[in-house]
């Protein structure tokens, strides 16, 4: 038996069409500021340099100069910066002019670059060819858009560590360990005589187990990034009168929602976005749940149900003096039973003991006693925060991850029962191919174009 089989072969990164022209942009945020950029790539950079800027750039040197339009006449005054290829962010020659913020001398400078035989970038096209040029891989392109979009310190610092290739190389270690294996079971199929006996050996198996292992610990972590950049939404829903709106006041620290001792104050949904120990939350008061005949009050109860339906969690507050069970249209729901008014009832706070039940909590919004806990169940419930690896994702990431932890369920089978080595190996390039489509090694041209059109243009 070889001990060095070949490389089973894998698919080049999948191409997007780029054409070889010069595309530029306007790379800072509409609206006025001290500083604008105009961003250019492309084979076309010395020429605009040269038209626009009067000279040609040195490398990576920042040039004072005047901006000037086609005609020769004065724009603006500011900074010139050229990078040469491959030593730029999308890996072509590229091109900042660095003038001042406001939006019309950015659209003559940007209409100055175009007429020199630049196009419009596309949204995300710089980002874009940055992948293509393998400057980045799929994950860390992703990571540009999700660090400008960041809400929270932890989510900028999430995508920055993404974008550093902190989750790819957590991908292709994993799908590096893959390959091994495929290289092991498909090195069996050329010795029939011996290859079952080959495949049924302890270390197939610790492979396997080792995998699986690897695939779980990053689903896990990839659920929290998800979280980490999506956030989650939590919707506060429970009869009148038990302090849903106190809560959320709490919560958010600041008084966002009416609070009277009238039953049905609350008759349409409060959105409140806020951070939770890092994690961006919207949290959504509703009306108390109970039968009215108040038209305008049984729609905020229908908006209410519908809500709780649509949430990530439900908190289903109760008045902790009174006995009452959870309502059968929440039974699915992901849920946290929140006993509130303990300074009424006196009860101790905080996590009550785990039963067949649901996870619940007792505390006092109006005191905040037992918040902290309350937190610390929602951080727990949602899988935000646990140990590991703190870096954004998305959700096509962890489905890529369900996927290929999917296949590999099924080559275990196959190689338990004795199974054919192909049908092992086949389920083997599916795992391969889960993990290729998230670094972008085998991703569909038009996921990758509806991945990069959600970026802004500029970047």
């Amino acid at each position: 038996m070889p001990s060095k089989p070949p490389r089973p072969e894998t698919a080049a990164p999948a191409g997007t069409g780029i054409d070889a022209d010069t595309i530029a942009a306007v790379a800072t945020a509409p609206g006025f500021g001290g500083i604008g950029v105009v961003r250019v790539s492309g084979p076309r950079v010395d020429q605009v340099a040269e038209a626009v800027a009067g000279r040609r750039l040195p490398p990576r040197q920042a040039v004072y100069c005047t901006f000037r339009d086609d005609h020769g006449d004065a724009l603006d005054q500011g900074i010139a910066l050229r990078f040469p290829a491959p030593r730029s962010f999308t890996g072509e020659d590229v091109l900042e002019l660095q003038g001042h913020g406001g939006p019309v001398v950015l659209q003559l400078l940007l209409d100055a670059v175009l007429a020199q035989g630049a196009r419009l970038a596309r949204p995300g096209e710089f980002t874009e060819r940055a992948f293509v040029n393998g400057k980045l891989d799929l994950a860390q392109a992703e990571a540009v858009a999700d660090l400008i979009a960041s809400a929270s310190a932890a989510a900028a610092q999430g995508a920055l560590r993404s974008l550093q290739g902190e989750f790819s190389r957590a991908v292709l270690s994993i799908d590096e360990a893959v390959l091994q294996l495929r290289v092991y079971v498909e090195a069996a199929m050329d010795f029939p005589d011996e290859g079952a006996d080959f495949l049924a050996e302890g270390s197939v198996d610790a492979r396997l187990t080792d995998i699986d292992g690897a695939l779980e610990t990053l689903l896990r972590e990839s659920r929290s990034g998800v979280l980490l950049r999506d956030g989650v939404s939590i919707a506060l829903v429970g009869a009148p009168n038990v302090g849903k709106s106190s809560l959320l006041n709490r919560l958010a620290g600041q008084e966002r929602a009416i609070v009277t001792e009238i039953p049905g104050t609350t008759r349409d949904l409060i959105h409140v976005d806020l951070l939770i120990d890092g994690l961006p939350v919207e949290l959504v008061d509703t009306a108390g749940l109970r039968d009215t005949a108040d038209q305008v009050e049984l729609e905020g109860v229908r908006r209410a149900r519908h809500q709780a339906a649509q949430a990530d969690l439900v908190l289903l507050v109760q008045d902790d003096r009174d006995a009452a069970e959870v309502p059968a249209e929440l039974a699915a729901s992901p849920l946290i039973v929140v006993r509130n008014k303990a300074d009424l009832s006196g009860a101790v706070t905080g996590q009550l003991p785990a039963d067949a039940g649901p996870k619940t909590v007792r505390m006092s919004a109006r005191t905040g006693d037992g918040v902290d806990a309350l937190i610390g169940l929602i951080k727990q419930t949602v899988g935000f925060g646990a140990e590991g690896r703190t870096f954004t994702a998305r959700r096509r990431h962890i489905e890529a991850l369900k996927q290929g932890a999917a296949a590999l369920g099924r080559a275990r089978t196959l190689l338990a029962e004795g199974a054919p080595a192909e049908l092992a190996a086949e389920e083997l390039r599916a795992v391969h191919g889960a993990l290729g489509s998230i670094v972008g090694e085998m991703t569909p041209d038009e996921l990758l174009g509806e991945i990069f059109a959600s970026f802004c243009i500029g970047k």
